[in-house]
């Protein structure tokens, strides 16, 4: 690039090159690029690398990634939640507890998940768990049926979206009354068919509810759109169109 094209190489330039490399799966190609760096790397380019890590469950490498971010931004939770979740994949609870006992220490503190739908200039809200909607007991078993249809299509709860180490029946109790499920179930419900529907989340959506509404897109024969605190999810007939990768 400098020698064909006369450009020095930029933080920019660097951090599509640490994405492109974490996204195939070449980790240690990217971690090396970045020490090899003649500018400083910023949170962009860590931050890349540790949600490659994520995608890709290479423990090591999150960490390195993460403390690197902790020191450019102690006081960003998502650095902690991401690197927790990365801990959760790998059955490694006593590094959860220790990113959660960390956080507290530091004065952090997790924002409450929201989602949010809006249906005929009305704005509905959405909390895991949510009873509080005057709906809630219509969602709740349309949102059951549901869960049987996917269960016939093969579908299993992604457990390790649960950041807490309790037994399996209560971490598949907790995600399927997370916030975005709700706000999606509530939206079908309330509009015809071939509507797409749109839905905001607040926090960075999880494995297992990415995994749900890519198969309801299919079971429904909807368009689903939803913006997390990451980017837009663009789901269709059983796919998104970040590829599985955000």
């Amino acid at each position: 690039m400098k020698e064909e094209f006369k450009v020095e190489p930029g933080l920019e330039h660097y951090s599509c090159m640490v994405d492109l490399l974490g996204r195939a799966g070449h980790l240690n190609h990217a971690y090396n690029l970045i020490k090899q760096m003649k500018v400083t790397p910023d949170f962009v380019i860590w931050g890349s690398l540790l949600a490659a890590c994520r995608i890709h469950k290479n423990v090591e490498l999150a960490e390195i990634s993460a403390n690197k971010l902790f020191e450019l931004d102690s006081n960003n939770c998502g650095y902690y939640v991401l690197l927790s979740n990365i801990y959760a994949d790998a059955g490694r609870w006593e590094d959860v507890e220790r990113m959660r006992i960390l956080m507290k220490d530091r004065g952090l503190v997790k924002h409450p998940g929201f989602s949010l739908v809006e249906l005929k200039g009305r704005i509905h809200v959405f909390l895991v768990g949510d009873k509080e909607h005057p709906q809630h007991k219509k969602i709740y078993e349309y949102l059951e049926d549901l869960y049987v249809k996917l269960q016939g299509v093969g579908y299993t709860p992604k457990l390790t979206s649960v950041l807490y180490d309790v037994d399996e029946e209560e971490k598949g109790l907790t995600l399927r009354v997370h916030s975005e499920k709700l706000a999606v179930v509530f939206a079908i419900m309330h509009t015809v068919p071939g509507v797409t529907i749109h839905v905001i989340k607040n926090l960075r959506i999880c494995g297992d509810c990415h995994t749900f509404i890519k198969l309801i897109s299919k079971i429904v024969d909807r368009e689903i759109v939803v913006r997390d605190s990451k980017r837009f999810h663009h789901f269709k007939d059983g796919f998104c169109s970040c590829g599985d990768y955000w």
